[in-house]
């Protein structure tokens, strides 16, 4: 078993280096799905210390963004330990940033907690029309859409969006989160 105090530390100092060595070899120990789900866990509470290092002014941006980066990177590592119990998923999701929306840090966080959980995650990338939301509902039947922008202007995407699912009839099918 990986030590996970090692890689909660490791991912709140943004040590990719440690984070991907303490992986590498949980990886190699053949863990359980219950481990790997530790390990996960560890990652996040690693991302809570990053989170609050910002917040006091000792990240910044950038530091954000090299976070996402080294969390999916890291959930990549696990992919082939988690759900080897299971083997199924627990649900689908569809993801993407909203039309006139670039920005996708948040999204890829919550794409690769959301697959370390368990789900199917079809994410369709940044600056999504309505129109794909709803082609890809209704393609996907998913049972999640997850609608994500950071910018003031998302706000009206995101509306114009939820109404388009509702004028396709499938908006009563899915949760909009």
């Amino acid at each position: 078993m990986a030590d996970l105090q090692a890689l909660t530390k490791a991912v709140g100092e943004l040590d990719e280096e440690k984070v991907l060595a303490i992986l590498r070899d949980f990886v190699a120990a053949n863990p359980s799905e219950e481990e790997a789900q530790k390990a996960v866990t560890a990652c996040q509470s690693g991302m809570g210390i990053v989170g609050d290092l910002f917040e006091q002014g000792e990240y910044f941006v950038g530091d954000l963004i090299f976070a996402g980066e080294l969390l999916n990177g890291a959930i990549e590592v696990l992919k082939p330990v988690l759900g080897s119990v299971s083997g199924s998923k627990i649900g689908r999701i569809l993801l993407g940033t909203v039309a006139g929306d670039l920005h996708d840090i948040g999204k890829n966080i919550f794409r690769s907690m959301s697959e370390a959980a368990g789900f199917d995650v079809h994410d369709l990338g940044i600056d999504v029309p309505a129109e794909t939301f709803v082609e890809k509902v209704i393609e996907l039947k998913p049972d999640i859409v997850g609608l994500s922008g950071v910018l003031t202007l998302a706000l009206e995407s995101m509306k114009v969006t939820v109404d388009s699912l509702k004028e396709a009839g499938v908006r009563e099918n899915v949760k909009v989160i």
